[in-house]
């Protein structure tokens, strides 16, 4: 193998998102190993280690000043669980109440913000960890405190090489999040490129669909980097580093509207276009480009300079001739298909400029519009409303709580009742398995089944093979390593990690083998406590939210576009309100995709006419691109004529969303509202501005496709 590609591969591992995440863990849990086996005290490796991963899994990736912060408050819940759960241990009525109530506290306290959830729910496992440790030694303990101090010291050791790492490393995190977003920016582009292939019997349908799932992944990256910059920047004036991955991702949403862009029916531009080479030309162009924004992910992993892509542009100029071709044509197609072909190669151009660094187009021309929107509380007080507007039977997050508290507690006493040694493991499956949602926690019961079996028989072999402590150490320390790596894409193999890393773990302090079969029964006792709490403990059936999700889709789509409409009347700027607009509109979006995908995962009759809610958001994911396209062509139009007649085709189409965002919050019938003579009288307004034409066209296409939706809503009621 040759020395460039072995350096090229080291290159792509240490640019991997989990690269980092696992170095700190392999460095904690490597230094916790030397310590205990340096020190003699082979019957700490157990708690320390524990600790390591409870406090691994508590981490976020917030600068060093957010996380010194962060790591105080982890280790203070910490501490307050682990000898809480020390303290009571002894008095099961105490301690089952406060197992009830302690739960319920900490997964309300998530409402406050995600950093909160992610500490609560690691305290949780820290606790059944303190359980699992204190069951291990017996009430014969001399030192009933000495397992807690132990997981806490685990903990702050992790915690402190965090510390660093961040100090070392600010920016890392950020960069990595920034080339998730073009990575999965490139799979939209290469799903909108597929809508353009002129073949006839194309499914253009289910391609908007799994469009409006992809679209998802952008959502969700987009808005991770949001917080990260919000966490380095502050209330401060971005510098240096900081303010590069702030116009990055100011970039990246702009390129993110434009690629969301759909300026004319899939289907009739091909039918129009059938025997023309242009859309061929379009899909190849679209190609190239999900190949540049790979290859930008790429620059910012690798920290190198993004190649210059002469294919890309040789494509665009031929997609520009083959347009050109087309309107010198004898019997050219229609004006105003010609108008939208236009606008889109307009639009992929631009794309192609914004990748390539050569066109800012989307930056905020203000300090004052550069300000990020922060989501987290600016007060105590604001914390505490966050917490209490949850606090009713109809939010998501109350009915987890009373679920996960129920569920917790019935195994708490299933445990007394089938094994009260080594029974605590019933307690740490049914925390990981039952999850918010019915879908969720059924793929997590069937992957930690899965996982768990594997894992025991890993632990088996490896027990034969290497029976002595010493030579396990490495492999504890890769177990570890490997579940990190594999948390969050393959839980069943970080699952077969785990069980290994906890069997082998067990062996340094007494018998590995004694902990296979409890471990297996308690998972099967946990999955099934999880299973009955989702079914029977305020089930949170997504159809229950289904008319809201729907309203608040279309009602956000309508807010979208009243501040994009604003813009045609004075000049495009991408302020602090319209960005939020416009990621509001995307988040909708992207949580109706989250629920429906969750629906089919319910069994059948809970499933509320799940081919039609696909179709809805098939339609609710083709307004949105067309609403998007009227955003990328944002400019102020001149003429007072065509920019009245906008203003008022627009309050229209405003109107005609927000009276179906009313009627599919009240499961209401609705009516369609399509005017083609007010289109036609708008059209004419703007005879002499082409920019105009395009302007009412798009809302011509917005209004059309919200009768469609209008159509799909009233088949559900």
């Amino acid at each position: 193998m040759k020395p460039s590609t072995l350096v090229l591969r080291w290159r792509r591992l240490r640019g991997s998102d989990r690269f980092a995440e696992c170095l700190r863990v392999l460095l904690a849990l490597g230094g916790a190993v030397a310590w205990c086996y340096g020190s003699g005290r082979i019957d700490a490796v157990v708690s320390v280690l524990l600790g390591v991963i409870a406090c691994a899994l508590a981490e976020t990736e917030d600068h060093w000043r957010s996380r010194l912060s962060t790591l105080v408050l982890t280790l203070a819940c910490f501490a307050v669980s682990s000898f809480a759960v020390q303290w009571l241990f002894a008095y099961p009525a105490l301690f089952a109440l406060g197992l009830l109530v302690s739960t319920f506290v900490l997964v309300m306290l998530g409402a406050i913000s995600e950093r909160y959830a992610t500490i609560a729910g690691s305290t949780l496992l820290l606790a059944v960890y303190t359980m699992i440790g204190a069951d291990a030694l017996g009430s014969t303990s001399l030192h009933p405190w000495h397992q807690p101090l132990l997981l806490l010291a685990g903990a702050a050791w992790y915690g402190v090489l965090s510390l660093l790492w961040s100090v070392l490393a600010p920016q890392q995190a950020v960069r990595l999040t920034l080339a998730r977003v073009f990575d999965a920016m490139a799979d939209v582009l290469e799903g909108r490129a597929a809508l353009f292939t002129p073949v006839h019997g194309v499914d253009r349908e289910a391609l908007q669909l799994a469009l409006a799932m992809r679209n998802e992944r952008v959502v969700e990256a987009l808005n991770d980097t949001r917080l990260m910059l919000i966490d380095r920047i502050g209330s401060r004036r971005p510098r240096g580093s900081s303010a590069a991955r702030l116009r990055l991702y100011f970039m990246a949403q702009d390129v993110h509207e434009r690629v969301s862009s759909s300026h004319y029916p899939y289907d009739e531009l091909a039918e129009a276009l059938f025997h023309s080479d242009v859309l061929f030309r379009c899909e190849h162009a679209l190609r190239l480009e999900a190949h540049l924004c790979r290859q930008r992910a790429d620059t910012l992993r690798l920290l190198s300079k993004p190649p210059v892509d002469i294919a890309a542009r040789a494509a665009l100029e031929d997609l520009q001739g083959a347009v050109d071709a087309l309107q010198k044509q004898t019997h050219p197609p229609a004006a105003h298909l010609l108008r939208s072909l236009q606008a889109l190669v307009n639009n992929i151009t631009t794309v192609h400029r914004q990748l390539e660094g050569a066109t800012p187009v989307g930056m905020p021309s203000t300090e004052q519009e550069g300000l990020l929107q922060n989501p987290g509380p600016q007060s105590l007080g604001e914390a505490w409303e966050r917490v209490r507007l949850q606090l009713t039977p109809r939010s998501f997050r109350f009915r987890h709580a009373v679920r996960l508290s129920v569920a917790l507690l019935v195994g708490y006493v299933v445990l007394h009742l089938v094994h009260p040694r080594h029974g605590y493991w019933i307690l740490l499956t049914t925390l990981l398995v039952c999850q918010p949602s019915y879908g969720a926690t059924a793929r997590r019961l069937v992957q930690r089944v899965i996982g768990t079996v594997a894992g025991l028989v890993l632990g088996w072999a490896t027990l034969r093979l290497v029976p002595f402590g010493f030579w396990q150490m490495p492999l504890i320390v890769a177990s570890g390593v490997v579940f990190f790596a594999a948390r969050l894409r393959r839980y069943p193999t970080a699952t077969a990690a785990i069980t290994l890393f906890v069997v082998l773990c067990f062996n340094q302090v007494g018998n590995g083998y004694e902990v296979m079969w409890p471990r297996l029964l308690d998972t099967l006792i946990g999955t099934a406590i999880a299973a009955l709490a989702m079914r029977l403990v305020l089930p949170d059936w997504q159809g229950r939210r289904l008319h809201d999700v729907l309203a608040e889709t279309v009602r956000s789509d309508a807010r979208y576009l009243t501040h994009i409409l604003s813009q045609y009347a004075s000049d495009r700027r991408d302020d602090l309100d319209y960005r939020i607009a416009r990621r509001d509109a995307h988040n909708a979006n992207a949580t109706l995709s989250n629920l429906l995908a969750n629906m089919l995962r319910e069994p059948g009759q809970h499933q509320r006419g799940s081919e039609t809610l696909l179709r809805f958001l098939a339609a609710a994911h083709t307004m949105l691109g067309q609403l998007s396209a009227l955003g990328a062509n944002r400019q102020a139009i001149l003429v007072a004529p065509a920019r009245e007649a906008i203003a008022q085709d627009g309050a229209r189409a405003v109107r005609a969303l927000e009276q179906l965002a009313d009627a599919l919050a009240g499961g209401l019938q609705t009516a369609a509202t399509t005017d083609d003579v007010a289109t036609a009288h708008a059209l004419d307004s703007c005879s002499d501005d082409e920019a105009a034409r395009l302007v009412i066209g798009q809302l011509s296409q917005i209004m059309t496709q919200r009768d469609r939706l209008a159509g799909l809503a009233n088949s559900l009621n």
